[in-house]
């Protein structure tokens, strides 16, 4: 598959899906895509299903278009981004399964595919460069443009993580000559932080501890303390980054309850640790430098399995 318009000919009835609690670039990439087929067909019944985003993200293009699964639709062409297996779709899966068609574009390090067509390119910084890729770039418009370049810009931690590269800021160029808001964008996605997610933020480092001579720092936040500060899991996103800035510090890790018995995973790694590799060993996976994992461990005993482990790869 070179572009998309390959595989959308025949195609009259097209769902769009991306992992459950989607992040900016799951966001970023559907609505990018969104946009951009809804402007190139607009004679086709294009829809998007996706967990109720955060309000940061409701001002972007098509946001208001965004459906949760739960209507009966069959589809003549189903497309997951940003997805590494098929169990992370979550309830869209009814829809992808029933598909005559099916295409996965992605940038994950996998087990294995799942869809029909696979666009998988684990060196690209995000699967919203990918779809900057496949889309025809003639159509491109400050609608598309917004979303890409958003869901670039979380991937890459703001251009920083090593999967940013030199054509990631071709493309960052190409989406800014289109006359987005680009500062306002991270602003209001990244930057911008509401007075309950700043006093979770200092909770959650107060509670951070370093394991493994300093190389390894950990902090986790329960349901419970969600509740007491007023906040959602999409409030704690940006905590295990600020943890990995711990000067000394090799891999960053942080979780959250998502369940009785269910925590979510955050890794991040300054270089030496593949983190997608320690998520891996954990039923998870991601990237080299940003990767996750459930776990049904009470947090203070996996955050002593993780730490013990980062030793290990570390000696």
């Amino acid at each position: 598959m070179r572009k998309i318009d390959e595989v959308i000919q025949g195609h009259r009835v097209i769902g769009i899906t991306a992992h459950i609690r989607p992040d900016g670039d799951a966001i970023g990439s559907c609505l990018g895509l969104w946009n951009y087929l809804t402007k190139k067909y607009p004679d086709r019944d294009i829809r998007v299903y996706l967990d109720p985003l955060p309000d940061k993200f409701l001002f972007l293009p098509g946001a208001s278009q965004v459906r949760q699964v739960g209507e009966e639709r069959k589809f003549d062409l189903f497309i997951t981004l940003d997805c590494g297996a098929i169990d992370r779709i979550g309830p869209a899966a009814r829809y992808f399964y029933a598909a005559k068609e099916t295409v996965c574009v992605d940038h994950h390090v996998r087990m294995g595919d799942f869809a029909r067509i696979n666009y998988i390119f684990p060196d690209a910084s995000s699967t919203s460069e990918l779809i900057f890729d496949l889309i025809d770039q003639e159509m491109l418009d400050d609608k598309i443009a917004q979303c890409l370049y958003m869901g670039i810009a979380h991937d890459t931690g703001l251009f920083q993580y090593s999967c940013t590269s030199e054509k990631t800021m071709r493309i960052a160029g190409r989406l800014m000559s289109t006359g987005i808001d680009y500062s306002g964008i991270i602003d209001a996605t990244f930057s911008a932080r509401s007075f309950a997610q700043n006093r979770v933020l200092g909770h959650a480092l107060d509670k951070a501890r370093l394991y493994a001579n300093g190389s390894f720092v950990a902090s986790y936040i329960t349901k419970e303390e969600m509740d007491a500060y007023s906040v959602a899991a999409s409030d704690l996103d940006q905590i295990v980054s600020q943890l990995r800035i711990t000067k000394g510090v090799e891999v960053a890790c942080f979780l959250y309850q998502v369940g009785e018995d269910d925590f979510k995973v955050s890794f991040r790694s300054n270089g030496r640790i593949d983190v997608a590799a320690l998520a891996m060993e954990y039923g998870g996976g991601g990237h080299v430098r940003a990767a996750g994992c459930n776990t049904a461990l009470e947090p203070k005993e996996a955050i002593r399995l993780f730490a013990d482990r980062v030793e290990d790869l570390l000696s």
